[in-house]
């Protein structure tokens, strides 16, 4: 079984017993179990192909959060030539590690 979803603005190809890191969505917390409802494409056992317009109606994936976390840091730095200017900035984005399960 294979399955594109959406989530976070981006889309994943996914199957089971997989592990992802996604942007981290509001509310879940680590160990909570959620679903993936915005399938764009999936692929059963035997081969049939169902495509979403724009999402598969009825379909929904479930999935376990395993880890919430922080990216490593990356740094924005802005310079002005001429004009002692500079600002340095840093970002941690932070992320799921979530496992799938199953469809439904």
């Amino acid at each position: 079984m294979l399955a594109v979803i959406e989530t976070g603005g981006k889309q994943y190809l996914i199957s089971p017993k997989q592990k992802i890191k996604i942007e981290k969505i509001k509310g879940i917390k680590e160990g909570e179990e959620m679903v993936f409802d915005k399938v764009l494409l999936f692929i059963d056992e035997k081969g049939e192909v169902k495509i979403g317009q724009p999402y598969v109606s009825g379909m929904k994936i479930s999935a376990k959060c395993e880890e919430l976390g922080k990216s490593k840091k990356v740094i924005v730095f802005r310079y002005h030539s001429k004009t002692r200017y500079k600002k340095k900035k840093g970002h941690r984005q932070p992320f799921m590690r979530v496992s799938i399960k199953e469809t439904k």
